[in-house]
């Protein structure tokens, strides 16, 4: 019985992923143990906060690094920083920007909804975002023609949750902001490669720590230095409110050094391996189709997914199998992106010893009434 369950709550199966609403990951018994002696003892945040910022900086080939609560505020803070470009008085008058330059400029696809709008990630630090082109096609001349001489940076989400067609490239926007003599700034939040963004010329770079990471609740910018100062002195404004705790970031040192040294090759293996069991036994299930499939924002990370067949009892529909999964016990929370197109799809990396075998006895639970 989980500590949870202790309480009165429900287990959770989660064949969704690394998120936010269920907690983001589970961590290793190093990190929990970075955390606890992290918390144990006493420091000065503001030296903690900057050694832990070199650290960073050395993991992922930056200049220089701010360590965050989580990667909204890594992104709120970063857009804090060029909106005041590090100057107290500015920094104190936060969210208010008085007159300063603040737009953000994004692709309209990429004004997205990750539990909370991206929007309003920007606007708590005081920055004004600026959608440009449709959203389903961009072309760099909408890019172009958003920027102002009020625009403070271009921003590129590199997210499953943004619009995957019709986008302008990363590339192409990076080489637009720096013709302009604007930082490109890449929001990649649940990204795996910690170097790849920073290499290919990004100037801020924001990641979640408890993503794939599995580290304790937290995140961080990197890029250059200036920017990585200036996000940092939010801390004594509008980063007040979003601080991060010396466990969190201990726990998050420790993850860092961790991920360097797991054998990510044989993870996504293991990974295959329950997606390709799932959908051979889901298959075997009368009304049911099942099949693998690859994450919408490229990376190495496979599903499984459901939809009716032509055998599926009449009158069913997908939402109902997805409120049978979320209302028993324990409950089972699959990812719903494309719910209301029939589909359901299952993340088999969150998954522990003997849930892959719970899904697939609910799901013949439910197809058989």
């Amino acid at each position: 019985m989980s500590i949870y369950q202790n309480i009165g709550l429900k287990r959770v199966v989660n064949a969704s992923g690394r998120v936010t609403k269920l907690g983001v990951s589970t961590i290793s018994d190093k990190v929990a143990a970075a955390a606890v002696e992290g918390a144990s003892s006493y420091v000065v945040i503001d030296d903690l906060i900057d050694r832990a910022g070199e650290l960073i900086a050395e993991h992922t080939g930056a200049e220089g690094a701010c360590v965050t609560s989580c990667a909204s505020a890594a992104l709120a803070l970063s857009i804090a920083g060029l909106v005041t470009r590090g100057q107290w008085t500015a920094v104190y008058k936060l969210p208010d920007p008085c007159g300063a330059p603040n737009e953000v400029v994004l692709q309209k696809g990429h004004s997205i909804d990750f539990g909370a709008p991206i929007q309003t990630m920007i606007r708590l630090g005081g920055g004004c975002p600026v959608e440009c082109g449709q959203a389903n096609e961009v072309h760099p001349e909408d890019i172009e023609e958003a920027i102002t001489d009020k625009t403070v940076c271009l921003l590129y989400v590199k997210s499953h949750h943004c619009v995957q067609k019709g986008m302008v490239d990363i590339e192409t926007m990076r080489d637009i902001a720096h013709v302009h003599n604007l930082p490109f700034v890449m929001d990649c939040a649940a990204e795996e490669d910690f170097r790849k963004y920073i290499a290919l010329g990004a100037d801020i770079v924001c990641y979640s720590g408890a993503k794939a990471l599995e580290a304790t609740t937290s995140g961080f910018m990197c890029g250059k230095r200036e920017y990585a100062e200036w996000a940092k002195r939010q801390y004594h404004g509008v980063g007040r409110a979003m601080k991060v705790g010396k466990e969190q970031i201990m726990g998050l040192l420790a993850a860092l050094d961790q991920y360097e040294a797991r054998d990510h090759a044989a993870e996504v293996e293991v990974n295959v391996a329950k997606i390709d069991w799932l959908v051979n036994e889901i298959n075997q299930i009368r009304g049911l189709h099942a099949e693998k499939i690859q994450d919408e924002a490229g990376r190495a990370i496979f599903r499984c997914r459901i939809t009716f067949d032509s055998e599926a009892p009449a009158g069913l529909t997908m939402e109902q199998v997805n409120e049978k999964l979320v209302s028993g016990d324990p409950i089972v929370w699959a990812r719903t992106e494309f719910l209301n197109l029939g589909k359901i799809d299952f993340d088999p990396r969150p998954m522990l010893e003997g849930d892959k075998e719970l899904i697939v006895e609910v799901l013949k639970q439910i197809m058989e009434g």
